[in-house]
C-alpha cells in the first residue's frame, strides 16, 4: 500500500493527464451515443420490424471483443490516415453504447402507461408534445439506466483502447504490464474504478433531477 501511495504521489501530474484524456474520450462518445441512440430508440417504437433488426444488430456488435473491433477499425480508418489513435477508439465506444441506450429508450417509451398517453391526447397534446412532456419524463429512469450502463461500460473499454494509441488510463496499465510493474497496473485500475463509480453517481443524480417526483417514488 505504501508503494502504491508513493507511486501516485510521485506521478500525480501524469495520472491526472491520463485521467483527463480518459474522461474526454468517454464523454464525447457518450454524448454522441445519446444523440444517436435516444432518437433512434424513440423512432423504433413506431416500427416493430425495424426495431427487431436494429436491436439484433446492436446485440451482435456487443459480442465482438473490443480488441477485435479495434483491429477492424485500423485498416478501415487507415484510408483516411486515422487507423490508430482517438478516432477509432471513439467510433468503437459509440458502437458499444448503442445497445443499452437504444434498447432502454425503446422499452421505456413502449412501457408508458396507455392511460397517461390517452390523457395527454385528451387535452390536445401533439405527438411531439406527448413525447417531450409525457413519454420521455415517464421513461427517464429506464432511459438513464441505459445511459449509465453505457457510460460505465465505455470507461472500461476505453482502457483497452490505449493499445491503439487513444491515450487515457489504459496507457498507465499497459506500461505497467509491459514493465511487470504491479504498482503501476494497480494504480491505473483504481483510477478507472473510481471514474466508473463517480460517473455512475453523477448520472444517478441527473436521473433523479429530471425524473418527475411521482415516478421516483
Amino acid at each position: 500500500m505504501e508503494s502504491l501511495l508513493n507511486f501516485i504521489n510521485q506521478n500525480a501530474e501524469q495520472i491526472i493527464q491520463y485521467t483527463i484524456e480518459h474522461i474526454e474520450l468517454v464523454s464525447i462518445a457518450i454524448i454522441i451515443s445519446i444523440l444517436i441512440g435516444v432518437p433512434l430508440g424513440v423512432y423504433l417504437t413506431t416500427n416493430q420490424a425495424l426495431a427487431e433488426t436494429i436491436l439484433h444488430l446492436a446485440s451482435i456488435i456487443m459480442t465482438i471483443p473490443s480488441i477485435a473491433l479495434f483491429g477492424i477499425m485500423i485498416p478501415l480508418l487507415s484510408i483516411i490516415d486515422q487507423g490508430i489513435g482517438f478516432l477509432p477508439a471513439l467510433i468503437a465506444l459509440i458502437l458499444y453504447s448503442q445497445l443499452p441506450i437504444i434498447r432502454n429508450t425503446y422499452t421505456a417509451i413502449n412501457n408508458v402507461d396507455p392511460k397517461i398517453r390517452d390523457a395527454a391526447k385528451g387535452i390536445g397534446m401533439t405527438t411531439f408534445q406527448r413525447l417531450i412532456r409525457v413519454e420521455i419524463p415517464n421513461g427517464m429512469p429506464l432511459i438513464m439506466a441505459g445511459i449509465r450502463t453505457a457510460t460505465v461500460l465505455n470507461i472500461g473499454i476505453a482502457t483497452i483502447a490505449a493499445f491503439i494509441g487513444s491515450g487515457g488510463i489504459g496507457v498507465l496499465i499497459n506500461q505497467g504490464i509491459s514493465r511487470s510493474n504491479h504498482t503501476m497496473v494497480l494504480a491505473g485500475a483504481i483510477v478507472v474504478s473510481i471514474l466508473a463509480i463517480v460517473a455512475d453517481l453523477i448520472l444517478k443524480f441527473v436521473q433523479v433531477k429530471f425524473t418527475p417526483k411521482g415516478i421516483n417514488n
